[in-house]
């Protein structure tokens, strides 16, 4: 019905394998299956989780990349420098005469939308039944609450909102596709940005639960007509609350990392360059073709400077000497050390009141 193929454990299996190892970590499950062993035991129909989930638990399962396993997407060469956890279509690839494949990992970029349905049998049905709504990646979206009992959804969200054939950033969908694919280019940067506002929105709205189900519950007492009012507007309130917040994200991350650069809490620009692991990367894929390379000119200016620089380190310890100040033998090195004349230049001017060597050496 249904015969064993490596396809079939390592895009599916999988992802099951690394949902059930997050809630029941006490079962050590192997990977050995999804990895393709052919003695190993098939991944459990279900398990039992360790505790009790919760919605936020869920939400966590849905967000996996394998992190931490032996499947990890955020660390072979395909996420490149940035960690990014996504592979582009299509799944399986030849080099040569061997196919190979990408990893298909639970959150995935290509996903429209996702929910953590929630059901609570001890509340009427209108209030008990809550979908945890988000468009797009999951682990940048954020999950809103979208109640049973609601007659309709935000605008953002709704059916005839927006379109694949055009884009409109009223709609959840492009204005998170907004987000997130700007966010693929600095990854494991511009995720922790994603993921501050989306943990404030989340985390509101879980804490929030209880006192909106409670006036919930008080006004289908009352009248269900007025609860069902009472959740449609909420669940509208949160989703344009969602909206609002991410429109605002799209212009501060454009703002933060335009060109590449990032700009500091202070607004300042800041270059902070590639991760050095990829430095070394580049520099032992291209041999030495991206080298720099000192031409005659430059080693001859670079000697005339060093020259004079050491010169006036000369002066610079003669005058400390002279004033009784002692130059022990590392401040001696590291003051001849200096191959900049125009530093050189003014620790000569702080010679001439320093109580001690140290004051004129760098603080780095």
């Amino acid at each position: 019905y249904s015969p064993d193929a490596f396809g079939k454990r390592r895009f599916c299996d999988a992802r099951v394998w690394c949902m059930f190892k997050r809630a029941a970590p006490s079962k050590n499950l192997p990977a050995d299956w999804v990895l393709g062993d052919e003695e190993a035991e098939p991944v459990p129909l279900w398990i039992k989780p360790d505790r009790k989930l919760t919605v936020a638990d869920v939400m966590g399962f849905m967000r996996d990349h394998f992190e931490g396993t032996e499947l990890d997407m955020t660390t072979d060469r395909g996420a490149g420098p940035y960690g990014l956890p996504y592979r582009w279509r299509p799944l399986t690839w030849k080099s040569g005469e061997e196919e190979y494949f990408n990893e298909r990992a639970v959150s995935t970029q290509q996903t429209g939308f996702s929910f953590v349905a929630q059901s609570r049998g001890h509340l009427p049905r209108e209030i008990g039944g809550v979908l945890w709504y988000g468009v797009d990646d999951t682990y940048s979206t954020v999950y809103f609450p979208v109640y049973a009992g609601v007659t309709a959804v935000p605008h953002a969200f709704a059916e005839g909102t927006g379109s694949f054939e055009e884009v409109d950033l009223d709609a959840a969908f492009w204005r998170f596709n907004q987000v997130s694919n700007f966010a693929y280019l600095r990854y494991s940067d511009m995720i922790l940005d994603i993921q501050k506002v989306q943990q404030e929105l989340e985390g509101r709205f879980l804490s929030d639960q209880d006192a909106v189900d409670q006036a919930a519950v008080a006004l289908m007492e009352q009248s269900p007509r007025l609860a069902r009012e009472y959740l449609t507007d909420y669940t509208r309130t949160t989703g344009e609350t969602v909206m609002a917040r991410w429109s605002e994200l799209s212009d501060f991350l454009l703002y933060k990392y335009l060109d590449g650069n990032v700009k500091d809490a202070q607004g300042n620009v800041t270059h902070p360059g590639y991760p050095d692991s990829w430095y070394e990367e580049v520099s032992t894929s291209t041999d030495d073709r991206l080298q720099m390379r000192r031409m005659p000119a430059e080693l001859a200016l670079k000697a005339e400077q060093k020259a004079k620089a050491l010169q006036i380190a000369g002066a610079v310890l003669t005058l400390l000497e002279g004033r009784g100040i002692v130059v022990d033998d590392d401040s001696r090195t590291a003051i001849e050390a200096v191959e900049d004349p125009g530093k050189m230049k003014d620790m000569l001017v702080l010679a001439a009141t320093a109580e001690s060597a140290a004051e004129l050496l760098p603080n780095d």
